[in-house]
């Protein structure tokens, strides 16, 4: 059964980790995948692991510009969307101390204002009775070692989405979080863990986590597809943490 058929869907950050998951399994399941991402190279490698007539469009959510040239193309192919998840994010895991004006506006600039304002930008084509996502994190809500920065960046997530799943009610678009904890994805080498320290890093988060392990990007796309679906047709305004149970801990 397909629970997404004829829906369009628009993921932004698409093109890796828990945006790639979560587009292909989108796709399996029936829809119409858009995918937004900054390098053509990792779009197309993408696109082709994805299938099912994916299409990808390169940009930054921290252009403004993007948004609209993202719109104005789901417009134009498809006369508007049905789901839209708001993923693309960037970390970088400093001190407090060293963080730097650039390092800050960056992290804004994507993870909070990309957020917001690809939702103003793209809710005018959402159809009625649509469903909205927004990846969080769960370092929003529990502190963890040099992620004030980033954790700012999505602490402000929870909010929009009460905010917006009130504003939106006239039209029945659901408004909801998802907060991952710990997954393995490629992430963990941008953070500056080597090849030879990850299986270190790896056992020191699994032992703070109840599940006892790392999440699968595979499991939050599933979590992802549970908001975007009928199955949730009843949940709106919630913060989902796809966490092991790291927050409890």
């Amino acid at each position: 059964m397909h629970q997404l058929k004829d829906k369009v869907a628009v993921i932004t950050g698409g093109n890796s980790g828990i945006g790639k998951a979560t587009a292909r399994l989108f796709a399996e399941e029936g829809a119409q995948v858009v995918i937004t991402g900054r390098r053509q190279e990792i779009i197309d490698e993408a696109i082709r692991e994805i299938g099912h007539s994916a299409i990808g469009i390169v940009g930054d959510v921290a252009d403004l510009a993007h948004h609209q040239t993202l719109a104005e193309t789901v417009k134009r192919l498809f006369g508007g969307l049905d789901i839209y998840v708001a993923n693309a994010a960037i970390i970088n895991l400093t001190p407090s101390s060293n963080v730097t004006p650039e390092e800050y506006d960056s992290h804004f600039a994507v993870n909070t204002r990309g957020v917001f304002f690809g939702v103003q930008t793209i809710e005018p084509l959402i159809r009625d009775g649509g469903s909205i996502i927004l990846t969080s994190s769960l370092a929003a809500t529990k502190v963890l070692p040099d992620h004030a920065v980033y954790a700012g960046s999505k602490a402000a997530i929870a909010t929009f989405a009460k905010n917006w799943a009130i504003e939106f009610k006239p039209r029945r678009i659901r408004v909801n979080v998802l907060s991952p904890g710990p997954v393995e994805t490629a992430i963990l080498g941008k953070l500056g863990i080597s090849d030879a320290d990850r299986p270190a890093f790896e056992d020191h988060m699994a032992s703070l986590i109840p599940a006892g392990r790392l999440g699968r990007p595979e499991e939050l796309a599933r979590a992802a597809l549970f908001l975007a679906s009928d199955a949730a047709s009843f949940v709106n305004g919630i913060e989902l943490h796809v966490d092991g149970g790291m927050t409890l801990a």
